[in-house]
């Protein structure tokens, strides 16, 4: 094969990914998306006797970083190193477990082997992408089909590595195909039985879903939520306004919904404009504010964003992430707070722990301590935030708990099932999504909102600073979605749920097992490259 050929495939892979990435693609194309590329792998394995190993690297740097860069441009909008530092990461996590796949596909014999080394290597750059500190998941294929939550009810068993290894499954089986019956022109019953059971692939899971989707049904277990949409300019407003303007406008427009039956009224992150020091917060003018509204109503609770700090006591241990006034010998932790103030006046706070690299997380500081002054600053924050120790619940009542996700948490499912093995049977997401415009970005965000959904059986009210709030039911129905760079409120009685899923339970099971699975097979080709030397 010509190597423009090779290049044609390669960038084809890429934009295929593209085209079924979520909104507004068509998620069946995922299927077909790796395929060119393993053609051109193909290509290179069938002549590694004439070519070397690292020949497959132009190829496979080019679709991966065009799917990268296609899909998540939109990270330039709020940070232009960010989007290099986007492709950079991804392409080489993910660009080197297909390298790696193409080495052990060289050293094994056998197709078997080495196609199930590839889903094991890319399932566990998946797995990485989700626990480290350069983490960005947002590529990771289970959350391609976010935007169809009728043919994904069975992630309640899997999470999204249900659906990673879905589509590289058939990846997989549809290149055996192209590979036997049109390059090798090969016709037989075996091919077409292989086929047929590829079809089968595609089609039985989302049969099962369907039928999962129309069963379900919640019970009745009502929560009155009204969700605020601010509408604030984070560039060019948010942090430029009074911070007692910000408060009245979001009060004056959830009295808007609320009424005496309503339970809570959610506004997003960051949306308490004052730097609150944690042990003067009872002194604060914008939760004393929030606190009148409460007595307003009969049993009106309030949840909002608020950047907070604390102070490190004398002698107190350092946190990795703990920064020195710059006029005293004194140390302090930021965080991104979401704060309940409960109807009988009571405080409690969750610190975001999920944090965003590059935003909120400067990378391995504990190691690499000088990366602090490369920190970027957005919002008014720099260098790396405090974290909460464990997903903690807002404890509401003794039947009803919260778990309050912060914007970028929404993206991690195992994350998320803390807060349901600790109790919440509800989630509310405050975000502030205005950072990358009304592009893609803001709208992908709130999908991954679904699959949280549906892998936790849990009622979600989202609240974003702008577009999209919504609510979102257990089987993952949007309902009220808002217009992007639109003031809204919204109000909906959505259900609690006690249920504890599969998935809850167990986590990233698959993504473990793969790891166990590339680690066998990487030692595998090692000893097999080492014993050839020897031969």
């Amino acid at each position: 094969m010509k190597r423009t050929y090779k290049i044609l495939l390669s960038l084809l892979s890429g934009l295929l990914l593209t085209a079924g990435w979520p909104e507004r693609g068509f998620p069946f194309l995922l299927f077909l998306g790796f395929v060119p590329l393993l053609v051109v792998e193909y290509e290179q394995w069938k002549n590694r006797s004439t070519n070397h190993s690292s020949g497959i690297i132009p190829y496979i740097i080019l679709s991966i970083s065009t799917w990268v860069l296609l899909t998540t441009w939109w990270v330039y909008i709020s940070t232009p190193i960010g989007i290099v530092a986007t492709i950079l990461v991804n392409t080489t996590l993910v660009g080197g477990a297909f390298f790696l796949f193409h080495v052990t596909h060289r050293r094994l014999l056998g197709a078997a082997a080495a196609y199930t080394a590839l889903i094991g290597y890319v399932l566990t750059a998946e797995f990485i992408h989700l626990r480290w500190d350069l983490n960005f998941p947002w590529l990771n294929l289970g959350n391609g089909f976010a935007a169809y939550p009728k043919l994904i009810q069975w992630y309640e068993y899997t999470g999204i590595f249900g659906g990673s290894l879905w589509i590289l499954l058939v990846n997989i089986l549809i290149f055996f195909f192209v590979r036997d019956r049109i390059m090798m022109k090969i016709c037989s019953l075996k091919i077409g039985m292989r086929l047929a059971a590829t079809i089968l692939l595609i089609i039985a899971p989302m049969i099962a879903s369907v039928v999962m989707y129309n069963r379900y049904t919640e019970k009745i277990n009502p929560v009155d939520v009204v969700v605020v949409q601010p509408n604030i300019d984070p560039y060019n407003e948010q942090f430029e306004l009074d911070p007692m303007v910000v408060t009245e406008r979001m009060l004056s427009m959830a009295a808007e919904k609320a009424d005496s039956l309503t339970d809570f009224a959610v506004f997003p992150e960051s949306a308490i404009q004052e730097y609150v020091f944690e042990d003067q917060i009872e002194s604060s003018p914008s939760i004393a504010r929030i606190r009148k509204f409460n007595k307003s109503y009969a049993r009106i609770n309030v949840i909002t964003g608020i950047s907070s700090r604390k102070i490190f006591k004398p002698g107190e241990p350092l946190s990795v992430s703990a920064r020195k006034f710059r006029d005293a010998d004194m140390y302090y932790d930021s965080y991104n707070t979401a704060l309940y103030v409960a109807h009988d006046s009571t405080l409690q706070k969750y610190h975001k722990s999920k944090l965003t690299p590059g935003v909120e997380l400067m990378p391995y500081l504990d190691v690499l301590p000088f990366l602090k002054k490369f920190a970027i600053d957005l919002g008014g924050t720099t260098g790396s935030l405090g974290v909460n120790p464990d997903q903690t619940p807002f404890e509401v009542s003794s039947h009803l708990k919260v778990a309050p996700c912060i914007c970028y948490e929404s993206v991690y499912g195992e994350f998320m099932n803390r807060f349901i093995t600790n109790g919440a049977n509800v989630i509310f997401v405050i975000t502030n999504d205005g950072w990358w415009g009304n592009t893609p970005g803001h709208r992908q965000h709130m999908l991954f909102s679904v699959i949280r959904a549906i892998e936790t059986r849990r009622s979600i009210a989202r609240s974003a600073n702008t577009g999209i709030s919504c609510f979102i039911n257990q089987r993952g129905d949007i309902t009220q979605r808002t217009a992007y760079w639109v003031p809204a409120v919204i109000k909906a009685t959505i259900n609690a749920n006690d249920k504890v899923t599969f998935y809850v339970k167990y986590g990233d099971y698959i993504g473990r097992f793969s790891l166990l699975v590339a680690g066998l097979f990487g030692l595998l080709t090692v000893y097999t490259a080492l014993r050839r030397r020897k031969i």
